[in-house]
């Protein structure tokens, strides 16, 4: 008898602890994670109402376990600004939008911004353009995520063409010179071209797309090292030298964008390039007759012309829950149904998804080539250097078209000024 009323004392004890401490599941229950998401895609901002959509749909799903807060506004240079002096200070925000500029991937060298670069190696890894992640990744690490594109395609005046016998876009550069030889001796200009402005705009990215079908989306992973001696860069001026010498207008020394833009919009030229944020300057008839492709392959298909202007990017935090909950989160963000959301403000993004039904002709075949791409290369003058070395581009262009110097003293010519 003592033994079993030892036993029930010792019952009481431990239920008398447990009620005094809590219930076991109170003690137990899992902290809500916040997140604090700093970006200027709010308020006025055109993707803001989408951006706002998806956090409260995110929260909704998750509540209880995860909480997103959207802060900021839409001065995108104020937030910027604002994280680079977070950055500075050694506390970035949990979640923020960044513009992909070399202040910021300095930041790569220190342990403040999150790796995701195990992450993406799954299923999320998929949801991005081909190679697109590639871009913001260095040495290994992808401390952001590509989210805001843009991209250039060519452009082809499919009237043009048909007018002159051609009836699908040039797929290589044989078929390319066919084209411009039969474009020309019908009385049009094959391609539109400039020399002169900041940067030499058009030609600029002529030569990119070039060197992307030469060396791939990497041709100018080290170009700064590689730019006097690689001769990628050689073979893509010959090409761009032929281009503009024998097949563009007669105005293109000192030709600005302006007058570039009106050759192609007048129905004079029959190829031309730039990104989606021309489409509405051409009128309902002419998107309808004009049709976007890639830069006809030489050693690389299907390589797009295809720069980041803004970035994802997170806190590193030694915290696993707070970890998981962001990189779930992130996921999230940039599944194709949020893409799709997102582009109904205009952006074009990294992610992959389906254009919208209601998108142009033109919108829709740009999605199709950004799917369809086999890799992404970054504007020349986005790699190569200061503004003295991209506006030596335009000069040393107009040199070699009028035979001045040769494709080898081009390159030379800018290296001078590297």
């Amino acid at each position: 008898m003592k033994k079993l009323a030892l036993v029930f004392a010792l019952v009481a004890l431990t239920m008398t602890m447990v009620f005094a401490s809590g219930a076991p599941e109170a003690a137990t229950a899992e902290k809500e994670v916040e997140i604090k998401f700093v970006t200027w895609w709010t308020g006025e901002d055109t993707k803001g109402p989408y951006v706002k959509q998806i956090v409260d749909d995110f929260n909704a799903a998750h509540a209880g376990k995860i909480h997103v807060t959207l802060e900021g506004t839409n001065d995108a240079d104020g937030i910027f600004t604002q994280i680079m002096t977070q950055l500075g200070a050694g506390n970035p925000p949990d979640v923020f939008s960044v513009k992909p500029q070399a202040e910021f991937y300095g930041y790569y060298d220190s342990d403040l911004l999150m790796d995701f670069a195990e992450d993406l190696k799954g299923a999320w890894g998929d949801q991005f353009a081909e190679g697109i992640v590639a871009s913001t990744t260095i040495d290994g690490a992808t401390k952001s995520l590509p989210y805001e594109m843009a991209y250039v395609p060519i452009w082809y005046n499919m009237d043009i063409l048909n007018a002159v016998g051609i009836s699908k876009v040039p797929e290589t550069m044989d078929e390319f010179w066919a084209m411009c030889e039969a474009t020309k001796a019908a009385g049009y200009y094959p391609t539109a071209q400039m020399t002169g402005g900041t940067n030499a705009w058009f030609s600029m990215l002529w030569y990119t797309s070039i060197c992307g079908s030469i060396g791939g989306a990497g041709a100018f992973d080290n170009i700064k090292e590689d730019w006097a001696t690689n001769p990628v860069y050689v073979q893509a001026a010959e090409i761009l030298c032929k281009m503009v010498r024998e097949y563009t207008t007669p105005d293109v020394i000192g030709a600005t964008a302006p007058v570039a833009n009106s050759h192609f919009k007048g129905g004079e030229t029959a190829v031309y390039l730039n990104g989606p944020w021309w489409i509405a300057r051409l009128d309902d008839a002419r998107q309808a007759t004009t049709e976007f492709a890639f830069f006809p392959a030489i050693n690389y298909k299907d390589v797009l012309i295809g720069s980041v202007q803004s970035n994802l990017a997170a806190a590193n935090t030694k915290d696993a829950a707070k970890r998981a909950a962001i990189v779930e989160f992130l996921k999230y963000f940039t599944t194709a149904q949020n893409a799709q959301l997102v582009s109904n403000s205009g952006a074009v993004l990294a992610c992959k998804y389906e254009p919208l039904e209601n998108s142009s002709k033109l919108a829709k075949d740009l999605q199709a080539r950004i799917n369809e791409a086999s890799g992404f290369i970054p504007y020349w003058e986005n790699c190569i250097g200061t503004a003295d070395v991209v506006a030596e581009f335009g000069q040393a262009l107009s040199a070699m078209i009028q035979g001045a110097i040769t494709p080898e003293q081009f390159v030379a010519q800018i290296a001078s000024v590297m």
